[in-house]
């Protein structure tokens, strides 16, 4: 958009190379139309091309003219109305943003009424409807399967939410409330509280051990005093606080990677994840739906949608 100029001269630059140019083709036009022909008993410009090509010195088409003064018009009745000189934003105030909402706003209306039955009914009971399904099917792989994948499984520093591992909780509420505010997770770098590189280690077998993974035991026992500033955030036991969104170090899931080097790497540098809030694209009625769908991964199995789905076909008979 033109208000993206950072100087005034541009939004001018650009207004004067618009207006010169169609001002320009019309002057041109006219003092062409102007030119004197040839006499009629010679009509020739006094050009020739290889040896017997004359070149007429014949008048545009009135058509052509007529057609190109009208193209000209039109441009300047265009730029009139809609933006195009500069910072002057049209007679109209059209903006792409504008269209876009306008062009969502009539779609989400004319949506309203399908989404009003799955709206009244609780989120436990939409994830058993086969037609909400489907919708949800495309809310998600439009919105969330870029992060999370199209089989939800995500990947690593993306949440899989097929499982029952959940930072903030896997609650119907939970996921909606997850899905329309987004999150924002901070584990901050870690070395400076927990000492040198060799406590960090003995930190991170200690960690390991919690899962009961593969790790040093003479080091684990070492770091499980050093775990203390750890368990502000991870709970003495290690098993992460919802409410804050920590993770569960027994579980033996691990978001951004597995193993020595790579708790020692989250150690030493913290780490930061950003789910953006979809509040602001998808209404309170596709949220909902969508919250039904992502629940579904973990709490239907694939025989009871097969049945949601054949008793949904049976009602439609």
């Amino acid at each position: 958009m033109m208000n993206d100029f950072t100087s005034n001269f541009w939004p001018y630059f650009i207004s004067v190379i618009t207006i010169g140019g169609i001002v320009g083709c019309l002057a041109l036009l006219f003092g062409t139309s102007k030119v004197q022909q040839m006499s009629e008993t010679d009509n020739t410009t006094g050009h020739i091309y290889d040896e017997d090509i004359v070149e007429m010195n014949n008048p545009l088409p009135r058509w052509w003219m007529y057609l190109f003064v009208l193209t000209c018009v039109f441009g300047i009745v265009y730029l009139i109305i809609y933006p195009g000189l500069g910072n002057y934003k049209g007679v109209l105030q059209w903006t792409e943003v504008g269209q876009y909402e306008h062009e969502v706003a009539e779609t989400n209306k004319r949506l309203a009424p399908i989404y009003a039955k799955f709206t009244a009914m609780k989120i436990e009971d939409v994830a058993h409807d086969a037609k909400a399904m489907a919708i949800g099917e495309r809310l998600f792989m439009n919105n969330c399967s870029q992060c999370h994948g199209s089989d939800a499984h995500g990947s690593k520093g993306f949440p899989n939410l097929t499982d029952h591992d959940w930072l903030h909780g896997g609650s119907p509420e939970k996921i909606k409330e997850t899905i329309t505010l987004g999150r924002h997770g901070m584990m901050p770098p870690m070395q400076a509280a927990v000492g040198d590189q060799d406590d960090v280690k003995n930190v991170a077998n200690y960690v390991l051990s919690l899962s009961n993974s593969k790790h040093d035991a003479a080091r684990a026992k070492l770091g499980k005093e050093k775990f203390a500033v750890c368990a502000a955030c991870h709970g003495a036991d290690g098993k992460g606080n919802q409410d804050i969104g920590s993770a569960n170090l027994t579980d033996n899931i691990w978001l951004h990677g597995f193993g020595e080097a790579a708790i020692i790497e989250r150690i030493n540098l913290g780490k930061e994840n950003i789910m953006p809030a979809q509040g602001g694209r998808l209404t309170p009625e596709q949220i909902h739906v969508l919250a039904a769908y992502v629940w579904s991964f973990s709490n239907v199995t694939n025989s009871q949608k097969s049945d949601d789905l054949t008793d949904n076909v049976e009602s439609s008979d």
